[in-house]
Parts: structure tokens; sequence; C-alpha cells
């Protein structure tokens, strides 16, 4: 039984030495996806936040997260993870439909989806070498509480039309951080 154990452990060791420190390549098109997000979302304007003085909000985006050293190769994949589940779980409220252009809305979130799908690979593989506590650790809190600053701030504006151009000026930053932290993926292989 040692022996199979050891044997396991040389082969999870030098499986992510061959495969590069994150041990997931992502697809090519990850990051076009991303881009052309921030294109439906530019689309999705409706009002201008100068309109909506009332409504400014500081949502603390965890910067420090994506462009500094606080995220660890392993972590980036359940961080990138959870910020597109989170922006999707925005989006796929009912008060978002409202919101804006479904057509726009749609094709938005069958992106989101898509990326959120090629990652599953990558996030299962990640979760098996690091256990659960990825879900736990500083960085994937930090965006979870930035993310439910958001869904509250909603809640408290009654899900305006100026709340919601502010969520979506915000939700663009965050997916220009996301393309960010695909990018240093892209190059950790």
């Amino acid at each position: 039984m040692a022996l199979l154990l050891s044997l396991l452990t040389v082969l999870v060791v030098l499986s992510c030495g061959l495969s590069g420190s994150v041990g997931c390549v992502l697809p090519q098109n990850h990051i076009l996806l991303s881009n052309d997000s921030l294109v439906l979302l530019r689309q999705m304007k409706r009002i201008s936040t100068l309109s909506c003085p009332n409504d400014t909000e500081d949502f603390r985006f965890p910067r420090g997260i994506i462009n500094g050293i606080q995220v660890q190769e392993a972590q980036a994949i359940s961080v990138l993870q959870g910020m597109l589940q989170h922006i999707s779980d925005l989006l796929l409220t009912e008060h978002a439909s409202s919101a804006w252009n479904t057509t726009l809305l749609n094709q938005l979130r069958m992106g989101l989806y898509q990326q959120l799908e090629d990652l599953k690979p990558c996030l299962v593989q990640e979760m098996g070498e690091q256990g659960t506590a990825l879900s736990s650790q500083g960085p994937t809190r930090a965006v979870k509480r930035y993310f439910w600053g958001m869904f509250l701030y909603l809640k408290k504006k009654k899900y305006s039309d100026c709340a919601w151009e502010y969520v979506r000026v915000e939700i663009m930053r965050s997916l220009s951080s996301i393309i960010t932290l695909q990018e240093k993926l892209s190059n950790m292989d």
C-alpha cells in the first residue's frame, strides 16, 4: 500500500511539473469570450452614470488579488471561476432581465456559461490537488464579498436603472481583471 501511495504521489508531482504550475490549459477562445462580453456590456448601456449622482458606490474591487502577488498559481483557477460565476449569478436574476435588452443579455449569459463550462475540468483538477480549501481562502472570500456587495447594493437601490448602470460598469471592471488573470494563466503554461 505504501508503494502504491508513493507511486501515485510521484505521478501527481510529475504531471504537475510537465504541464505547468497550474496544470490546466485554458482554451484559446477564453480571452476572446471575455472580450466579447465586454463589447456586449458596452452595448447594454442605457443611461449615463452622470445622470445618477445619488447612486455612486465604491464596490471596493479587490485589485490586489488580480494585479498583485496575492493570487498564487493554484488559486488562480478558483478565483477566475468564482468571478465568472458571480457575474453570471448577477445576470441571471429576473431584475437583470427587466433592466437590459434581453437579446444582448442572453448573448452575455451564453458566453459566461461557455467560459464556466471550459473551466470545469481545470477546477476539478485544482480541487483534487488542493482540496476544498481553495474555496475558503482569502482571494476567493474577497471576490465573494465584492460581488455580495453588488447584490446588496442592487437590493438597497430597489434594482433601479441607475443601480444597474453602476453594476454594469463594475462588471466591466471585473471582466477587464478577468482578462488580465486569463492572460496570466496562459503565460503560466
